[in-house]
This record gives C-alpha cells, sequence and structure tokens, in this order.
C-alpha cells in the first residue's frame, strides 16, 4: 500500500470523529470549557481576561483549596519532597504522607484500612471492578442515579447485577429477596446525590443489608467535610457506621485532590494487590498529601464551618424563594435550580456570566435527563449575605431574558 493510499484510508477513519463531534454540537450537547484560575486571594472568585467572575458551582464545598495553611503545607513539602513522587505506589511512590493519610482515613471511617487513589473516580471504578470480580456468583445492587464511576465499576466486573429505583426501599427489598441467603450481594449507593442534592435512607440500607446477608459500599463523596460532627460524612452523622466499605475524595469539601476507600483490611489489601488503576500508575505528590493532612485536619475540627454553611445554603434558598425561582429544596448543601431546555439553561448561562461575572455551568443531557435541565449553585460558608443576594437578583433577570 502506497503511503498516499494510507494516508487517505487514515483520514476517513478519523472523519468519523469528526462527524461525532458535529453531531454532538447540532444537538446542543457539547460540552464548552470554561478557563478558570482561582484565586486564593479572593476565595469563590476566577479571573476571565480582565475581568473577576464570582464561581457559583464549584465543588470546592469549605474553600478548603484556598486556605493558607493548607497551601502553606503544600508548598513547603514542594519544597521539601518536590512535586512528585516519580513512581507507582509500589515503585517509590508510597511516601510517609500516604501511609500516615490512610491510617488517618481508616480511623475517621472507623475502618480497618483505607486505600488513596488518583480520583474518586478511580477509588470507585478500580475497587468495584476488582472486589466484586473476586467473588464468585456475586449480584450487585445498584441505586439508579448512582455517579457514573460507580456504574462503570460493575459493568467492568461483569457481575449479575439490578438496578433499584432510586432511594426506594421496597424495591430494593424485592430484588434482594429474589435471592438465597447464601448467594454473595453487594448493595452500591450513595450518601448524597449531587444532581438532586437528596440524601439516602442509609441506616435502612443496612438493615437490608443486614437482613439479606449482602455487603454494602456507599460513596460518601458529597458528604465528606460537610457532614457528620468531624465531617465524616452522613454515617458519622447517623453514628451509624456499618457501611461495609465507605469511599471519598479529597477534591471537593478537602480541597486538595484524589479519592480513596476505607473497609475490611483484607478486601483492600487485595484491591491493592489486584487493581491495575492503583497498581500501573504514578502516585499522587507528597506535597498533595500533606496539604490533605492539613485540610483534614482544620475540616475535622471546623464544625463552625459547617454550621455556617448551612445557614448561607439556607440565606439562598430563602432569596431564590422570594424571587419565585424553581430549585431543589434539597436535605443538602446543594442547591439544584431548574431551568430546563438545553439551550434555555446555555443561554441564563452566558448571561450571567456576560452581564453579571457570574459562572454557574449548565447541567444538561447525559448528566440528567432531558426536561431536568439545571444549574447545580454551591454556596461556600464564605459567601456574603450581600453576594448571596446578588445571585439571586442576577438569576431571576437572566431567567426572565432567556
Amino acid at each position: 500500500m502506497s503511503i498516499s493510499t494510507f494516508a487517505v484510508r487514515q483520514d476517513a477513519v478519523l472523519d468519523v470523529f469528526e462527524q461525532r463531534i458535529e453531531e454532538l454540537k447540532e444537538s446542543r450537547l457539547y460540552r464548552e470549557f470554561f478557563p478558570v484560575g482561582h484565586l486564593a486571594n479572593d476565595r469563590g472568585h476566577t479571573r476571565h481576561g480582565d475581568r473577576t467572575v464570582q464561581v457559583w458551582c464549584s465543588n470546592d464545598y469549605l474553600g478548603m483549596s484556598q486556605h493558607p495553611e493548607v497551601i502553606a503545607a503544600q508548598v513547603d513539602a514542594t519544597l521539601k519532597h518536590g512535586t512528585g513522587t516519580g513512581g507507582s505506589r509500589n515503585i517509590a511512590g508510597t511516601s510517609t504522607a500516604h501511609v500516615e493519610l490512610e491510617r488517618r482515613l481508616a480511623g475517621w471511617h472507623r475502618k480497618e484500612r483505607a486505600l488513596i487513589f488518583s480520583s474518586g473516580y478511580v477509588a470507585n471504578f478500580e475497587t468495584l471492578s476488582t472486589l466484586i470480580a473476586a467473588l464468585d456468583d456475586v449480584v450487585v445492587f445498584s441505586d439508579s442515579l448512582n455517579h457514573r464511576s460507580l456504574i462503570e465499576g460493575i459493568v467492568r466486573s461483569g457481575a449479575r447485577k439490578h438496578v433499584f429505583a432510586h432511594n426506594d426501599l421496597a424495591d430494593l427489598e424485592s430484588k434482594l429477596a429474589l435471592y438465597d441467603a447464601d448467594r454473595p450481594k453487594l448493595i452500591v449507593f450513595e450518601s448524597v446525590y449531587s444532581m438532586d442534592g437528596d440524601t439516602s435512607p442509609a441506616s435502612a440500607i443496612f438493615d437490608l443489608a443486614e437482613k439479606y446477608n449482602a455487603l454494602t459500599f456507599l460513596d460518601e463523596t458529597h458528604s465528606i467535610g460537610v457532614r457528620g460532627a468531624t465531617g465524616a460524612g452522613l454515617c458519622e452523622e447517623l453514628d451509624d457506621h456499618r457501611a461495609t466499605f465507605v469511599q471519598g475524595v479529597f477534591g471537593k469539601a478537602i480541597g486538595t485532590v484524589g479519592g480513596y476507600v476505607a473497609g475490611p483490611d483484607t478486601v483492600l489489601d487485595y484491591v491493592r494487590s489486584h487493581a491495575p488503576g492503583f497498581i500501573f500508575t504514578t502516585s499522587l505528590p507528597q506535597a498533595a498529601m500533606e496539604a490533605t493532612l492539613k485540610s483534614l485536619s482544620i475540616v475535622q475540627q471546623g464544625e463552625g464551618m459547617r454550621a455556617e454553611l448551612y445557614r448561607k445554603v439556607a440565606l439562598m434558598k430563602a432569596e431564590l424563594r422570594a424571587r419565585n425561582i424553581d430549585f431543589l429544596d434539597a436535605d443538602s448543601h446543594l442547591v439544584p435550580v431548574m431551568v430546563p431546555g438545553g439551550e434555555r439553561v446555555r443561554r441564563v448561562s452566558e448571561l450571567l456570566r456576560e452581564h453579571y461575572d457570574i459562572y454557574v455551568q449548565p447541567i444538561n443531557f447525559p448528566s440528567v435527563a432531558r426536561g431536568g435541565e439545571r444549574f447545580r449553585v454551591t454556596v461556600a460558608p464564605f459567601r456574603t449575605p450581600e453576594q448571596i443576594a446578588y445571585f439571586a437578583e442576577a438569576m431571576q433577570r437572566c431567567l426572565e431574558l432567556a
């Protein structure tokens, strides 16, 4: 085959991707990224060209990524240890900070062991796909609104699975009852669901797990730092620590990077020894782990910070309610503002940014069902009443224009 013939055939293959991208754009599902440069000295803001823009959709729920003590911990550790580990966890990549953080996390969640991964997504995917594949004849029960990382981990394992209606205990029990008591079972669910902001009936699910002899895997991603006396999540808030496995992240309320799973020692040792996404990837820098340790200490003592967070969330809801803006009044710190219509939610986002220097990312399909488009608004504890009122007023005006 001549070089020119090969080039033509290669171009034909690559053209498929151009067509797919055009289809995304035509359907208005193409995702535009808004470059941000978060400002450590002006929390909750970013620079965009010559403008300062308020960010109202960050997962940095407590503003810890700009906390001066956390920044100082990372800078000091970088100067001492450098910017990277230079290897995977089993090849020079397990720092003293990794070991200490895993010990702290295990104790925080009252588990035997914890294992750190490069992200929350990887923590879910690798742990679930590895442990499920190791259990012969296991059946998995997954909440219908579970995060993609949970879904993909279950699918990769190849195990038999049932999807139960969201937070529906009766539906879950009807599916559990299909199997003998000695059949291995695993229930996978979340504590707080990020798109609706609602909370799972965790204790009732643990009751069903005990009744039907099932293990449980609880994703506490959106509860870590903001629920419980020391921020350990929903289980701590309920004083119910029966989850077999607890997953959490550092990239949200802790304000750094990475994810983890806490649970039985032997199982996580098996995951550590077999999960490809743990074994064959460069470990997180020690400086990031030192910053996480510092942030964890502050968050664990941050009961006042959590109380302030919920006061500001209540104020935001009151401002939205006063302007007849439709939102889901969920029992968490998340405030989903409903703006049905992919084109409309995108337009409102553009108007907010162009005219009010407010950035809030539109959420559309496939993250939510068509017709359920929304903004997932987050209100950090450092927000002022004036900023909250400004946001609500701007939202009202843009909704009227769109």
